[in-house]
């Protein structure tokens, strides 16, 4: 069982990932996303009069066994496979993030940043919450998340999906080397 628990390399974990969007085609002609299953969530459970909600989200239900699936893999990763050795970064980085103020690098993500109690800071509430706030709003916007266009999009040769992921590959690079210094001064 220790094989499972270490970071599994590109060439094993990306042909995995990839051989899920033929295995969906040809299981029913199904579209892999994650951003969608909130909206089957939304239609499923408001009863309000709202156009967008108003679809047969049960066709789309397979999404949601698809995302509980991948909650309870989340779940039994963190809880039984976990490796308790700290994540390996690049002494690089390290350096680099020691230098604007992030220290504590004891789990999956910096808690001087993404814990409960940096919510109640500026530098936390904008991580948090307008971050959040702004990958939601940039998933409605592109018409699907990460996942959705650059796996299944760009594999299934559709032009808005290399779009957007270039656009993704894009804010990622400006928000990394030119923003995220400010934003990690605050």
């Amino acid at each position: 069982m220790e094989w499972i628990k270490q970071p599994w390399p590109w060439y094993v974990a990306g042909p995995l990932i990839g051989l899920i969007v033929p295995a969906l085609l040809l299981l029913g002609n199904k579209a892999f996303g994650i951003s969608s299953s909130l909206r089957h969530i939304c239609a499923a459970c408001l009863p309000a009069n709202i156009s967008f909600f108003k679809y047969d989200w049960r066709k789309e239900s397979w999404n949601l066994f698809f995302v509980a699936g991948i909650m309870l893999g989340g779940f039994i990763a963190v809880h039984f496979l976990s490796n308790p050795a700290p994540v390996a970064i690049n002494p690089a980085t390290t350096a680099l993030l020691q230098k604007q103020g992030v220290t504590d690098f004891s789990g999956l993500l910096p808690q001087d940043i993404f814990s409960f109690s940096a919510l109640f800071t500026l530098r936390g509430f904008v991580f948090i919450v307008i971050g959040g706030f702004l990958v939601g709003f940039g998933t409605r916007y592109a018409g699907g998340c990460t996942s959705g266009h650059a796996i299944m999009g760009i594999s299934s040769l559709q032009w808005p999906s290399l779009v957007a992921t270039c656009c993704f590959m894009v804010g990622g690079f400006v928000m990394a080397w030119l923003i995220l210094p400010y934003l990690l001064a605050l």
